[in-house]
């Protein structure tokens, strides 16, 4: 990450040396030397400190390494009040603000960040509302939108980098103490844990590993992972773990993490990536109930989707209409040496079994027209190919072999068609089929704040270099994802009222049309209200219980603010 600032380029010597890549002049410094084993000799260690300026190769635009390297370096911090836009967008920036004073967040990071923490708000606000979390583009944010800073100062790319630095891991331990400290620890509540993974780029970052990629680029990823309280919809706490850690393993190190913060009164929602017996036994022996997805068509649930075939899927009794599917639910057992009751809830929807048919059969065509191309040849056969295929060799096992024909097992495919359309769901407590589903649907929750975390917060790839600055950004992105989460429940709760769908009630929607609400600084010098508030704005503002009034007052406020400051 490049900054917009500029600082002297440091003459050639010393450690530093510049390299011509593409057109464009790189200053690297020397920080060690190793020796190579295979040369004989040791060798430089060196990294980029930033580029030349195109237009003053006296000037350059430094990075991360630069500030790490040269701690003492001096750096512009704040930008001129005259950067500041004569048109501010204010409508995002009162809904954030009311947010953040409904949680009371701007107490919490006071707290823990001191003198800064409307930095760290203004970062949260800014990674919500430019869907972007690139330091560099802070200050244009900052230029045409309201800020939680004293003085609504306008801070330089250079003073994000540092700041980012100086936010520790104690301190995100210490919010999320807080965070979940004030939660009611008595009331039974279900936790929807999910997680993910994202980029870094390469660097001193001990959480960026090669792992299991979820988007098959093949760079280094660190995962994160979030618990999410279905019941008062709401993120409590979060964990981010090296890239080569699976999903599976994690698990019970969040569970005693949930313990830990006195969530003993809980119960699970988990995707059908945790089901293993491991995990199973540690939430029965912690006392946690589960809700959890069985992943596939396991032999486990084969047979209770044959034994009951035929018994509910046209049976009204058994429809459960706002999902459009029918449940049963059967009494079984998970594991051979398992003495708990354990409750399967089975379903079908004739939706799914077209769609599951249609690719079952393009898959077995895809496969059967790629076994064929191979016959003549000693290709050896994946086992992937060998479910529904039978390969049929000349002198099967040895050099020579050749595959001479592929045969369909028949009876293979004729029981992954009978399974077409059904589901299955676990619960450790006794319910109904309606109850576990629209439960385990609940997750729609916090896979949208996944969604929004890496598509609109920007967070799909972390951009930093170093250990310090990336922990600082998870910590920021999780209170962000606190305020953000909050608008989209407020939204979908108003389109439940209204009865009907609208599409700027989207969060993307809603905060772009929020940011077209703006004052203007006229020929006095003072920032007034541009234009009256449109039907559709009132409309969104509706959902946050805010009123025309109440925004004319914060803008009032705003501009008594900014008056103060210009002059």
């Amino acid at each position: 990450m490049y900054l917009t600032i500029t600082v002297e380029t440091p003459a050639v010597g010393n450690g530093i040396s510049h390299k011509l890549i593409k057109g464009t002049k790189y200053v690297y410094y020397e920080h060690g030397r190793r020796y190579d084993a295979k040369k004989g000799y040791t060798v430089p260690q060196t990294t980029s400190i930033g580029k030349i300026c195109e237009d003053d190769v006296t000037k350059m635009h430094p990075n991360g390494n630069y500030m790490r390297f040269f701690p003492d370096a001096e750096l512009p911090e704040e930008l001129l009040v005259s950067n500041r836009s004569g048109c501010l967008k204010i409508g995002a920036y009162i809904v954030i603000k009311k947010i953040i004073e409904y949680y009371k967040l701007d107490e919490e990071i006071g707290k823990i960040i001191g003198e800064d923490a409307g930095l760290f708000l203004d970062l949260a606000a800014y990674v919500i509302v430019a869907e972007n979390n690139a330091a560099q583009y802070y200050p244009d944010y900052a230029f045409n939108h309201p800020l939680f800073t004293d003085s609504m100062k306008i801070y330089s790319d250079s003073k994000i980098s540092s700041f980012l630095r100086e936010i520790t891991r104690d301190d995100s331990i210490e919010f999320q103490n807080d965070w979940n400290g004030k939660r009611d620890h008595r009331e039974k509540i279900y936790i929807s844990y999910d997680s993910t993974n994202k980029h870094c780029q390469a660097g001193d970052i001990e959480l960026a590993e090669f792992g299991h990629e979820k988007d098959k680029q093949k760079k280094p990823i660190y995962n994160y992972s979030i618990a999410y309280d279905r019941n008062n919809r709401l993120p409590l706490f979060y964990k981010a773990y090296p890239g080569s850690i699976n999903d599976v393993s994690q698990l019970q190190f969040i569970l005693e993490k949930a313990a830990a913060y006195g969530y003993k009164n809980a119960g699970f929602i988990l995707d059908r990536g945790y089901f293993s017996e491991p995990n199973i036994r540690f939430m029965d022996k912690n006392g946690y109930d589960f809700i959890i997805m069985v992943k596939g068509c396991k032999e486990l649930v084969n047979k209770l989707v044959t034994e009951n075939k035929g018994s509910f899927e046209d049976e009204w009794e058994a429809a459960i209409p706002y999902y459009d599917v029918n449940g049963i639910t059967v009494e079984a057992e998970l594991f051979p040496t398992d003495e708990r009751k354990r409750y399967f809830h089975i379903y079908y929807n004739d939706y799914r079994k077209a769609k599951e048919r249609a690719k079952l059969n393009s898959e077995i065509r895809d496969q059967k027209e790629y076994l064929e191309s191979l016959k003549g040849t000693n290709a050896k056969i994946d086992n992937r190919y060998t479910e529904f295929f039978d390969p049929i060799y000349y002198h099967e096992g040895k050099p020579d072999q050749i595959l001479q024909m592929v045969r369909e097992k028949k009876d293979a495919i004729s029981r992954a068609i009978k399974l077409c359309g059904y589901f299955c769901i676990i619960t450790s407590r006794e319910m109904t089929a309606a109850e576990a589903l629209d439960l385990y649907k609940s997750r729609d929750a916090s896979e949208k704040m996944f969604r929004g975390d890496k598509s609109y917060l920007g967070e799909r790839a972390m951009r930093t270099y170093h250990d310090e600055p990336t922990h600082a950004k998870i910590f920021i992105e999780f209170v962000a994802l606190i305020i953000r989460n909050k608008i989209y429940t407020c939204l979908k709760d108003r389109m439940q009222e209204l009865k009907k769908k609208k599409n700027y009630m989207t969060v993307p929607a809603a905060l772009k049309e929020l940011d077209k609400i703006e004052i203007i600084r006229q020929m006095d010098g003072v920032y007034r209200l541009d234009h009256a508030i449109t039907a559709t704005q009132k409309d969104i503002l509706q959902a946050f219980n805010l009123s025309v009034a109440t925004v004319k007052k914060e803008a009032g406020m705003l501009a008594k603010k900014l008056n103060v400051i210009t002059e």
